[in-house]
């Protein structure tokens, strides 16, 4: 069987702690796995939605493989460090049981290295043994690979939430879902056609009509849905006027604006200076809030996030 990709690229992932599972998917710890084992601090998703920090698996079933190359995204680009890779041929796909499985062995593995740890909760770590909740997310896109919602759907029968998180350039993937995620982000990072190609980088064409194509799409689904904007300082966090008909075509649950964090691979795409404050990300919410008439109902300084909505409060999952 030839090498999906090359060998240098998958040590290169394994140092930055990428655990590979099968031929194309992988699980990687979040900080926040280690801030609410270590320091009881848990991830803003906890505090917005009710999902466990500790109960969470950061997984992608599309690790190398996406159809933009994003200039704030920390996943390897073909071209990082040298290494070239055609980021949009597919291979022949892993099954969605041996991806759960993989994940969760995994995430196992990465929860093993806590056990010796004085300072661990070890009340935490026996709940994080029986993980709960996936985020599909970790890098590359996951609607390009191609039995997405069996995946969602081998998750949710093993009792887990699933939040999945797509760029929104393959709709086709999306209107045909065999299983809704429990939760469904699409990342908006530009308010135009032009600043979308200077940020996002797209590798197919039409990427911005499929973007719009499926942001008509997400009043149909029957999950909460959330846009999230990946806020980079001097790119992207401009023209509220023009977000906020982006929003009113998705008619999106949430609106997340997200201050970008200089980690992995971005690093050799922008400098630490383009990551803004949360004052910033605060006064684009604000904006943006204005001009879609949704309304500030929670906000995490530490992950420099702010949720929008016009509901109330957050829909929040509780474990079963």
């Amino acid at each position: 069987m030839e090498t999906l990709v090359p060998s240098s690229l998958i040590q290169a992932l394994k140092k930055q702690k990428y655990h590979l599972v099968g031929k194309h998917s992988a699980v990687k710890r979040c900080r926040w796995l280690y801030e609410t084992l270590i320091h009881d601090r848990p991830c803003y998703k906890q505090k917005f939605y009710g999902i466990k920090t500790h109960q969470c698996i950061q997984m992608t079933p599309a690790l190398f493989y996406c159809t933009q190359q994003c200039l704030f995204c920390w996943r390897a680009q073909s071209g990082d460090l040298g290494i070239t890779w055609n980021e949009m041929k597919m291979p022949k796909w892993d099954s969605p049981e041996e991806i759960v499985e993989g994940s969760i062995k995994a995430q196992l593995k990465i929860l093993s290295g806590y056990k010796g740890n004085p300072k661990t909760n070890q009340k935490k770590l026996k709940e994080a043994l029986k993980p709960k909740h996936a985020a599909i997310s970790l890098t590359g896109e996951p609607t390009l690979y191609k039995p997405i919602g069996e995946l969602i759907q081998a998750f949710h029968r093993r009792g887990f939430t699933t939040f999945l998180v797509s760029n929104g350039t393959v709709p086709s993937a999306l209107a045909n879902l065999s299983e809704e995620p429990t939760q469904l982000y699409i990342s908006v990072c530009a308010p135009n056609k032009e600043t979308y190609k200077q940020v996002c980088r797209p590798q197919i064409p039409k990427a911005w009509e499929k973007l719009n194509e499926t942001l008509e799409l997400l009043p149909s689904f029957k999950c909460p849905t959330v846009i999230r904007i990946t806020s980079v300082r001097n790119l992207n966090m401009k023209n509220a006027e023009a977000y906020a008909k982006l929003v009113e075509k998705a008619n999106s649950t949430y609106v997340e604006p997200k201050a970008y964090v200089h980690v992995g691979f971005s690093r050799l795409r922008l400098n630490y200076e383009n990551m803004p404050s949360h004052k910033e990300i605060r006064d684009f919410a604000t904006r943006l809030g204005k001009e879609t008439g949704y309304n500030m109902i929670d906000e995490s300084k530490e992950s420099r996030v702010v949720l929008l909505s016009r509901l109330e409060k957050p829909i929040k999952f509780a474990d079963n």
